[in-house]
């Protein structure tokens, strides 16, 4: 049985020991932490059947098979070269990590080089199959354009850095539009679809984000527009925020919750 060890015990930590407590993948949660003692505390008495250890990343990943990462891109820094290195898959939902092309190159590097595997779950978008098939050949854009209320944005770097009044918005208002690689950093817990679909298509400096806060929205809405020499692909994702955490979208804990069942599962199905 597949043993995993989560790092971050928020809304999608949560989620994932919550789909293997309810028994929806034959998989062991082995250990599980994070920075926040009341996080682990809150989903330790969530669960029925399992009891995982509270454990550091450096002796979690002596014991498991698959480290998942859902806390933050500065997490990525800190626990997937070592995880990688002690020989563990891992699976990491802070994609935006990956802005940083040195981070990037070394973590595949050790991947590489221990013979481990680095999954990216598609998060709160669809249409990462098409995108990936279509990579095959020639593309010519990507674009990818968010809208959220502007509650889902608050916190996030850029709006703190450039004194954006998100109670004072009134109707839809434009407030990034820029690379991929701008969107990570500076919306690091909104936009992490931004780098999944960077790697999986043209780069980070190539695929073009927008980002709106829209008051009259109750939903995440992120919708692609992708062209290349195979056509024009374009997909729209109407997401429930997750429900502990406006930020995130609900379809990205399930994204993660799939691939586990994919890599657990014999039988694969998609690009």
């Amino acid at each position: 049985m597949l043993k995993i060890g989560i790092i971050g015990c928020g809304t999608i930590g949560t989620c994932i020991c919550k789909a293997i407590d309810d028994g929806l993948m034959e998989a062991e949660v082995y250990a599980i932490y994070d920075r926040n003692a009341e996080n682990v505390e809150r989903l330790q008495s969530s669960l029925v059947n399992l009891q995982p250890a509270v454990m550091e990343a450096e002796e979690m990943i002596k014991h498991i098979d698959l480290l998942v990462e859902c806390a933050s891109q500065e997490a990525v820094y800190e626990v997937v070269p070592a995880a990688l290195h002690a020989r563990c898959d891992v699976m990491i939902m802070s994609v935006g990590a990956f802005a940083d092309e040195r981070l990037f190159k070394t973590v595949y590097g050790i991947a590489k080089e221990m013979n481990c595997k680095i999954y990216l779950p598609s998060g709160a978008i669809a249409g990462l199959d098409g995108l990936k098939s279509a990579a095959s050949e020639q593309i010519y854009s990507v674009t990818l354009t968010t809208q959220k209320p502007p509650a889902g944005l608050a916190g996030a770097p850029y709006v703190v850095q450039n004194k954006i009044k998100l109670d004072e918005i009134k109707s839809k208002t434009v407030i990034f539009e820029g690379k991929a690689s701008e969107a990570v950093k500076g919306f690091p817990a909104n936009v992490n679809v931004a780098a999944t679909l960077s790697l999986a298509g043209t780069g980070f400096e190539k695929t073009k984000v927008k980002i709106i806060a829209n008051p009259a929205l109750c939903r995440n809405i992120h919708e692609i527009t992708v062209e290349g020499a195979f056509g024009k692909l374009t997909s729209k994702v109407e997401n429930v925020p997750s429900p502990n955490n406006p930020k995130s979208s609900y379809l990205a804990p399930l994204s993660a919750i799939a691939t586990l069942k994919k890599i657990i599962d014999p039988l694969q199905i998609g690009t």
